[in-house]
């Protein structure tokens, strides 16, 4: 897989692992702070750069009313170059509640591309799954909750609190928030749909693979 590791304008507390070496390292108007607090020099600056507040030297400048979002610009770029595994820091700890949407929806459209991707937060990392599985080893701890995107998902849950066998998740009921990890191999294999997950930072990205 080609990694690319954008960086977002709102919170961030540090990396979760180093970057790779041939990962493409996209700034995206005001998580251009991120990198240079980091000391990173971002293959790629882009954005509108009303978040930033001033137009950096070498960047790729769009205006402020367009359908993208920066964030969007970027992965649209990167998915130009080849990169299908995608790792957002600065997404999801932000004032700007609906950019935090906004960057689920994303998570999304790079599912239907054929890629992956994970929002890395504070707290939380979040992930769209679909036709696939992924799988925690029996020393994850906290919550795993589950949302389906879109019209159904049909989703199996082993090794967590509540199981479940090639259920039905709804976009209009909340079965699957809060279920617990339980000191046991966990595995979650989304069939059909499109199903949002997010769980503690701590236990990392989970190890993914497709539904054979």
């Amino acid at each position: 897989m080609k990694p690319c590791v954008i960086f977002c304008a709102a919170g961030f507390d540090g990396l979760l692992f180093p970057i790779p070496e041939d990962a493409l390292v996209i700034a995206a108007d005001g998580g251009l702070r991120h990198t240079q607090a980091l000391g990173l020099h971002p293959d790629v600056i882009l954005g509108d750069f009303d978040s930033l507040g001033y137009v950096p030297a070498d960047s790729r400048v769009y205006p402020v009313e367009k359908d993208d979002t920066d964030t969007m610009l970027a992965v649209k770029l990167a998915l130009e170059r080849g990169c299908d595994f995608f790792m957002f820091y600065g997404s999801l700890d932000g004032p700007r509640l609906d950019h935090t949407v906004a960057n689920f929806q994303t998570l999304a459209y790079l599912a239907s591309h054929g890629a992956r991707g994970v929002l890395i937060g504070r707290e939380y990392i979040v992930t769209v799954l679909s036709g696939e599985t992924i799988a925690f080893p029996e020393t994850a701890s906290g919550i795993l909750s589950l949302f389906c995107l879109g019209a159904g998902a049909e989703v199996t849950i082993g090794g967590l609190q509540y199981p479940l066998s090639r259920g039905t998740l709804t976009p209009d009921f909340p079965l699957g928030v809060s279920n617990h990890f339980v000191r046991k191999p966990a595995r979650i294999t989304v069939h059909e749909g499109l199903v949002l997950a997010l769980w503690d930072r701590c236990n990392g990205l989970g190890v993914r693979h497709a539904d054979l």
